[in-house]
């Protein structure tokens, strides 16, 4: 992604591209370079720029003039209008800026004036596919329906499970990794993560233990192979049900390891299962849905049955309209929909579970997904055998975005585990020691 232009270093008052670029940018809080479509180049802080930003469109600029809304940005480098070259996660700081950024009256009317003398491009973007589609946000109803579901997972699980093997761990697992060091590799971090989590719902030989949204199976089969239970998963991905069927088939479990393609609405039975685990997958389930997702649970689980549920949440209540929400739901995650840990357990509670553990597993996801990033641009020329480059660097921005979120505390990730209550016996042991032996 480097241009091809030879850059020319030109005063600023000399174009009024780089007039613009540097009234919207003078107090970026950094160093960088910008490079525009004709080759001139300028300098923007005291240090040694930590990345080049490179407009190849000038209407990109004519848009923040009028909305300086950092989605003009993602947008434009989907479509190969900008790039960068450079540090990523330095890049990203541009979000912050052009969210705060407050200009004057004057300075808004000397960049319009300049916008007024760019030149008019006939540019060419990136081909699209149906899985980065840039007006995705329009193309679901958004009322959580099953079909709507259906499609919206669809979108973003597949998109080819040859894409996400190039950046996942061996076992293909989509969610946040377990680092008991910081010396742990994401194949030994994973591990862990799904070690952890039938250690603390305690499984057993000949429980029976479902996995909602189970992925491509990888704690199924885990849970089967490792502890002796029965293990049912399901999933609303195609391609991810193929994967874990083959998956199942290959390790010998089909005596053990069921999946199926279900809505977890259409669960069937009362007390049918001994543990139930839920992975990466409420974020999915909509807010106003969420009663009939823990009621589901609820149902389907014995009496002094465990449930954990491990997810991500938000540092605000709902799900309200911003920056961070409407590119989420844009380009990634169609009817993802958030809230705070205390409102998921609140939740869990007016259901009729009991909260036994909680887990903060904020900092493990940083690492997950500055891994995921690493692997995934190591792997730039073969992921494009598999998907669009749209589509690569939609996923590359969101995860190191995201990365970045966690580590500021804006999003987190907890595990809940609790528990149905109507049991004569205590459904845990009086401590935590039986998880660390």
């Amino acid at each position: 992604m480097n241009s091809a232009t030879t850059p020319v270093t030109s005063p600023i008052h000399a174009d009024p591209a780089l007039r613009i670029l540097n009234r919207l940018l003078h107090s970026f809080r950094g160093s960088m370079a910008l490079r525009l479509w004709n080759g001139l180049t300028h300098h923007i802080g005291r240090t040694s720029p930590a990345f080049t930003l490179v407009v190849r469109d000038a209407t990109v600029l004519k848009q923040l003039v009028l909305n300086r809304n950092p989605i003009l940005l993602a947008d434009a480098y989907f479509q190969d209008r900008i790039d960068f070259e450079g540090d990523l996660y330095a890049v990203l700081h541009l979000k912050g800026h052009f969210q705060t950024l407050a200009l004057s009256l004057r300075e808004r009317c000397a960049l319009w004036l300049d916008a007024m003398q760019l030149p008019r491009m006939q540019t060419t973007t990136l081909p699209q596919t149906k899985n980065t589609a840039l007006n995705a946000d329009k193309s679901f109803s958004h009322n959580h329906s099953k079909k709507s579901d259906r499609a919206a997972i669809s979108f973003h699980y597949d998109v080819s499970n040859n894409f996400y093997k190039l950046w996942l761990d061996e076992q293909m697992v989509y969610s946040c990794a377990y680092f008991e060091t910081l010396d742990d590799t994401l194949d030994q971090a994973q591990c862990n993560k799904l070690d952890h989590i039938c250690r603390k719902l305690r499984l057993s030989s000949g429980e029976r233990f479902l996995d909602i949204g189970c992925g491509w199976g990888a704690l199924v089969c885990w849970a089967a192979r490792n502890y002796g239970v029965r293990a049912h998963g399901i999933t609303l991905s195609r391609e991810q049900f193929d994967y874990a069927q083959q998956r199942i088939a290959t390790e010998g479990l089909g005596d053990r390891v069921s999946v199926e393609l279900r809505d977890y609405r259409d669960l069937e039975g009362e007390a049918i299962f001994d543990k139930v685990a839920s992975v990466g997958m409420f974020e999915h389930v909509g807010l106003a849905n969420l009663p009939i997702y823990n009621a589901t649970v609820r149902r389907v689980l014995r009496p002094g049955g465990l449930f954990l549920n491990h997810g991500i949440t938000h540092d605000e209540e709902g799900w309200k309209p911003s920056v961070d929400t409407e590119f989420i739901n844009r380009y990634v995650f169609p009817d993802g929909e958030l809230d705070t840990v205390s409102n998921i357990q609140r939740g869990m509670e007016n259901a009729g579970f009991e909260i036994q553990d909680v887990e903060a597993l904020r900092a493990h996801y940083a690492l997950t997904l500055r891994y995921w990033v690493r692997r995934l641009e190591a792997s730039h020329d073969e992921a494009l055998q598999y998907v669009s480059e749209t589509a690569y660097r939609v996923w590359r921005l969101y995860m190191a975005a995201c990365a970045l979120e966690f580590e500021a505390g804006g999003t987190g990730i907890y595990q809940i585990l609790a528990s149905k209550p109507g049991a004569t016996m205590r459904p845990l042991p009086l401590t935590r020691r039986d998880l660390y032996h």
